[in-house]
């Protein structure tokens, strides 16, 4: 069972040492003391807030109390903090600090993992796009892909069908970046058309642009020599 001090909001003297007011008190036989005349007064005060540090202090302190204050409101006493030995909060705090460094560390490294992650997907994601679409200039296929699979986003690259590079995910991101890009889609939006009007309205131009990136510069010369008469 666990001590218990009292936080007053009264004006309240110690009934040993007539010291006072108290901030933390015990109560004795039902007359207040100090934390000096109840023999607690070596202890110091940590406010309630990280448990990990609660605990830490908790265990390596042989002697605690908890610290309590009376909510008049809700009519019931709400824990404040705890008092422990100045030495066990200072090994927790120790303890809490290797910790805090380890996960920064762990952080680091999982940032780095995803980065590299990232950066594997977003190639994979413009490879596709280029081989769906070989007219794409291949830069244009990574600004597409780098916007598209924006870990967090929820845009098509990051939903199940866009990391599994489905077909139709990735030509889905790939006309959407042609629909803001190459058209006059957001004024048409800015200017009040509705969405779906809009998209409308600009699919033939954007079809076009779509078509011509699939055909792709090989093809297209490949047709050429086809279409030349014979000499």
């Amino acid at each position: 069972m666990s001590l218990v001090v009292f936080e007053s909001r009264k004006q309240i003297n110690c009934a040993e040492c007539r010291r006072g007011p108290l901030r933390h008190l015990v109560r004795e036989a039902g007359v207040p003391r100090c934390l000096d005349c109840a023999d607690l007064g070596h202890l110091v005060y940590l406010p309630r807030g990280d448990a990990a540090l609660t605990r830490r202090a908790r265990e390596a302190s042989s002697l605690s109390a908890v610290v309590v204050r009376l909510n008049r409101r809700r009519r019931r006493y709400e824990r404040q903090g705890l008092l422990v030995e100045d030495a066990a909060l200072a090994r927790a705090e120790r303890s809490c600090l290797a910790d805090a460094e380890a996960r920064a560390r762990r952080r680091e490294r999982d940032r780095l993992r995803r980065a590299a992650e990232d950066t594997r997907f977003t190639a994979a994601f413009a490879a596709e796009i280029l081989r769906l679409f070989p007219g794409c200039p291949p830069a244009r296929a990574l600004a597409i892909a780098t916007h598209a699979s924006v870990r967090g986003s929820g845009r098509v690259g990051r939903s199940a069908a866009g990391r599994a590079l489905g077909e139709p995910a990735v030509s889905m991101a790939v006309r959407a970046a042609v629909r803001h890009a190459d058209t006059e889609y957001d004024a048409l939006l800015m200017a009040g058309v509705p969405r779906f009007a809009a998209r409308a309205r600009l699919a033939a131009r954007i079809d076009a642009v779509l078509d011509g990136w699939r055909t792709g510069p090989l093809l297209e010369a490949e047709a050429a020599v086809q279409e030349r008469p014979a000499q």
